[in-house]
């Protein structure tokens, strides 16, 4: 990992604030991952995702102003579904969508 970066606002859970970051590898993707940090101290990560959650697949993805790239810019929590609205390649918007139980029982899964 060459970079990381924290996008979007965290958002609170019983078990921490829910956090997806980016990451830029050696060969110059954006991925994104996901860790949960301490409610009470935040500076403090209680658990952080081994592989990623996302990564550049899709053509409108690769292909655009800045090659292989997904980078989140804005996430909701509705009815337990979280959607993550998310930069393509620099060139498009796109839309992913995961249980938000689901993610969070991955994410306390890894070791911090």
């Amino acid at each position: 990992m060459v970079k990381i970066g924290i996008n979007t606002p965290p958002v609170k859970t019983r078990h921490g604030w829910l956090t997806i970051y980016h990451a830029v590898g050696s060969d110059k993707y954006y991925r994104l991952g996901a860790l949960l940090l301490d409610l009470k101290d935040p500076s403090t990560v209680l658990h952080r995702t081994t592989d990623w959650i996302m990564q550049p697949e899709e053509d409108y993805e690769i292909d655009g102003y800045y090659r292989g790239c997904v980078f989140p810019c804005g996430k909701v929590v509705i009815d337990g579904t979280l959607f993550v609205y998310y930069g393509a390649a620099d060139k498009y918007v796109g839309l992913a969508t995961c249980r938000l139980d689901e993610l969070i029982d991955y994410v306390l899964s890894c070791p911090a």
